[in-house]
């Protein structure tokens, strides 16, 4: 695409051997408020204590139970959501406490892909108005720049430019998905959080978007943080995979190795529920069932987050909160009893 305005440039000197995004001790929490005067009793741990490196030009894949706080950590790394604690570090310059113009200077260069793309197009506004919203806010375009600039767009995303004047309700869900994303790459962006960006797609359609997102990350050099529920999709487009579990990382490692060799007993379990087309492998290969359910993000049990529902925990677990600990060069795991 070609450049209209040169992107913001950031403070601090920063180099593509270093991660572009890295995390330290992220929490998001929420307040829960009871009472008539609604005073604040407790507080949601969305996300608590996450350490996460995204280098230039791959696609980082975070996958985990519903509620475990995968959207809520992309919508935090972005500043959609304001950090409760924690550093927030893109191209090297701490983001987590910037508002007002030096945050607006960023929002170049970071957007976002919504789950729902019937939910997150405004149906009053036609697709041009959609598409070129960035460009007003940013004063990228204006007049005829502004519609030739919209028209390339739909055409990079495999639209009809003649579109420009349609609303959404006229499109199917791939083809409003497809809208999402010629929105998010309006500001030319160098990393792009993909919140479940094919959940609410048919399975046929699933699949064309993924390819788009990978033609376009090859095309213009983008970054992914890319969220999901699937595993399978997550082994086909991520370069690396972390796994969430209330509100904390519990492994990382890159995707072969991770759907391999697991380490961390949950990602063992997410693994197992995943069907293998050969009935004769399907039959003979052991399912991890996990007892209970998923303990409150309000009051999250000591230790190890996990041990409630982990076939191999002991006394220990509840004592100490295990740390990230590596097994391999880029395999990490938090839990002091691993997976042989």
């Amino acid at each position: 695409m070609p450049e209209t305005v040169q992107a913001p440039t950031l403070t601090r000197a920063w180099t593509a051997a270093e991660p572009i995004l890295s995390v330290r001790g992220l929490k998001k929490w929420f307040p829960v408020s009871s009472g008539v005067l609604q005073r604040t009793t407790a507080h949601v741990h969305a996300v608590d204590g996450v350490d996460l490196d995204i280098m230039k030009g791959e696609t980082l894949g975070l996958v985990g139970e519903s509620g475990c706080g995968k959207s809520t950590l992309g919508r935090t790394v972005i500043r959609l959501l304001d950090p409760t604690a924690g550093t927030i570090r893109f191209k090297g310059e701490d983001i987590a406490r910037k508002h007002g113009g030096a945050l607006r200077s960023l929002r170049r260069e970071m957007t976002m892909i919504f789950q729902d793309p019937y939910a997150s197009l405004d149906p009053r506004q036609t697709v041009g108005d959609i598409v070129g919203e960035p460009l007003d806010i940013h004063g990228l375009a204006r007049g005829r720049a502004r519609e030739d600039r919209i028209r390339e767009l739909l055409n990079v995303v495999g639209l009809n430019p003649g579109f420009i004047k349609r609303y959404p309700h006229e499109f199917s869900g791939g083809q409003r998905q497809r809208i999402g994303i010629a929105r998010a790459l309006a500001v030319e962006p160098s990393f792009i959080v993909c919140d479940e960006p094919i959940s609410a797609l048919d399975v046929s359609i699933q699949a064309q978007i993924i390819n788009l997102l990978e033609r376009l990350q090859s095309k213009f050099n983008l970054t992914y943080l890319f969220i999901a529920h699937d595993l399978s999709v997550v082994k086909h487009i991520s370069n690396r995979v972390a796994v969430m579990y209330l509100g904390k990382v519990m492994e990382v490692a890159p995707g072969s190795e991770l759907y391999r060799r697991p380490r961390h007993p949950y990602t063992g379990s997410l693994l197992s529920a995943i069907p293998i087309p050969d009935p004769l492998i399907e039959r003979g290969r052991e399912r991890v069932i996990l007892q209970g359910d998923v303990a409150s993000p309000v009051n999250p049990p000591s230790g190890c987050r996990f041990r409630t529902r982990c076939p191999r925990a002991q006394p220990h677990c509840a004592e100490e909160e295990p740390p990230l600990e590596a097994f391999g060069t880029e395999h990490q795991a938090a839990c002091f009893y691993p997976l042989d």
